[in-house]
């Protein structure tokens, strides 16, 4: 990996990593906003960012070819997980957040794996899931039984992880070699549409904090648009393989950031969790050459 590859697979490790800190603050019940409405926020901005690019390079009429299948991809990558995301972070911490985004390579190993995908029986991989599943059941556990965390919160990023898993796997079979950057921008455009009517349904009737409205633009800018831009161009460099790792990344970052700037408390199911997830994750990604 060279220099550049290197400063641009870190960058993208904190973009993504910060936005559970961004929710965190965004949808504060108190001096924020809806999920629903930090959703449009994100993606608006976002699709303002990269449908520029997307037609700069001309991807983006490639893509619209496929829009099908990219409202799907919408559906699993943002529409659902984002406002799950969201909604759960109203009742658990960021770092806990982004702790439990990092079993998606678990979920893409048994996705895969139905697919035909028969390299996950390989013995390293079938020992990182069962790490991995580990690792979340000792997390769910713990931060449940000892009354840290809303087990239903907890459950709902689990089925954002899965859904991530699921839109990647999906979109990369109907859509092979297409743009990312062109895709991630109509499939932003779709989800802006579907929550555009949170503006008025869901605006809160009380003054929203300076805190909140710099969370949410920072969020659409940096950990929508930049990020988007940033992973696909190094993925494009060193392939998808090796650029999944930055989900680790995300963790660290994620579970750090909660702690310094947030004040959120070290848990012991985080202290626990962490290690197994995150080792289980890389061990259930890793192809063995054989």
């Amino acid at each position: 990996m060279s220099r550049r590859n290197l400063i641009l697979f870190i960058l993208a490790g904190f973009l993504w990593g910060i936005p559970y800190l961004f929710i965190r603050v965004a949808v504060d019940p108190e001096t924020g906003v809806s999920p629903a409405i930090v959703v449009f926020m994100r993606v608006f901005i976002g699709a303002l960012i990269l449908i520029p690019i997307a037609i700069y390079d001309k991807s983006i009429f490639t893509a619209i070819k496929g829009w099908k299948y990219i409202a799907v991809y919408a559906l699993f990558e943002m529409i659902v997980p984002w406002i799950f995301i969201g909604t759960a972070e109203q009742s658990i911490s960021s770092g806990l957040a982004g702790l439990l985004v990092a079993s998606v390579p678990i979920f893409s190993t048994i996705i895969t794996s139905l697919h035909g995908d028969k390299t996950v029986w390989q013995p390293r991989r079938l020992f990182g899931m069962a790490v991995g599943f580990l690792g979340v059941f000792l997390l769910v556990g713990i931060e449940s039984i000892t009354g840290s965390s809303d087990p239903r919160a907890i459950l709902m990023v689990l089925a954002a992880s899965a859904g991530y898993a699921f839109a990647v796997i999906y979109i990369t079979r109907k859509l092979p070699g297409v743009s990312g950057v062109a895709i991630n921008a109509i499939a932003m455009a779709i989800t802006a549409i579907v929550y555009s009517p949170a503006l008025v349904l869901t605006w809160p009737d009380r003054a929203i904090s300076h805190n909140a409205i710099y969370s949410v633009i920072a969020l659409g800018i940096f950990s929508t648009g930049i990020a988007f831009a940033v992973f696909f161009t190094v993925m494009a460099e060193i392939g998808p393989a090796r650029a999944s790792l930055v989900t680790y990344m995300n963790t660290a970052f994620a579970v750090v950031l909660g702690i310094l700037i947030l004040n959120e408390p070290l848990t012991i199911g985080i202290i626990v969790g962490l290690p197994l997830v995150l080792v289980g994750s890389y061990l259930a990604s890793r192809k063995v050459n054989v």
